[in-house]
């Protein structure tokens, strides 16, 4: 049974964490360009319920493996402007068919999941053929020396960051479980830089 860290603390952590100004603007420009069906995987507490556009996605299934960031999911998809679905659940065994999603959106999730490869074939699974991702994620940097400030660094992340890593690649995990990467940036968008290099984009499934 998860602890009073884990229970109380640790998802207001996420939340405020994930809620940076710089994080806030990247997912402003990405998250209404979901279409359709969208599963969001690693919805937390529902910081990107109100950017979906309803002229564009039909309804949000919002899939999480915390009890208590699902509850204050639950508070954001009651404001948010299309119909909002939770379910509490891991990326590595989706509860839904096979092609059942238009669009999957990653923020800030790929760094906490057991399986990064699993994860990504389960969306791949649960996407139509074509099926968009929209990703934003933060990882392994492009350079040696924060590489090895990551490295250092990751053991202590993650017991305080909910099983955080730091030194996952973001789009060769995505390129290496058969998506077609269609647009992409990066760039560091906080501080420190081991926790700030972030990548983001749209990938297609095949």
């Amino acid at each position: 049974m998860p602890g009073f860290y884990d229970r109380h603390i640790l998802p207001r952590l996420i939340q405020c964490g994930c809620a940076s100004e710089a994080f806030a603007r990247r997912r402003a420009a990405l998250i209404p360009r979901a279409v359709g069906e969208v599963i969001e995987v690693g919805c937390g507490g529902g910081l990107n319920f109100g950017l979906y556009d309803p002229a564009r996605a039909a309804r949000v299934t919002g899939i999480d493996p915390s009890a208590p960031l699902l509850a204050m999911a639950e508070a954001a998809a009651g404001q948010a402007r299309v119909p909002i679905a939770l379910d509490e659940g891991t990326a590595e065994a989706l509860p839904f068919p096979d092609a059942s999603f238009d669009t999957a959106v990653l923020t800030f999730t790929l760094c906490s999941v057991a399986d990064p490869h699993r994860s990504l074939q389960e969306l791949r699974r649960v996407l139509k053929p074509g099926g968009l991702l929209l990703f934003c994620e933060h990882g392994s940097a492009p350079e040696a020396s924060v590489r090895r400030w990551q490295a250092r660094v990751e053991p202590l992340w993650k017991v305080i960051a909910g099983g955080c890593h730091l030194t996952r690649p973001v789009v060769g995990s995505i390129t290496g479980a058969g998506f077609e990467i269609a647009d992409h940036g990066q760039g560091y968008l906080k501080y420190p830089r081991f926790v700030g290099w972030t990548e983001w984009g749209t990938a297609r499934s095949g």
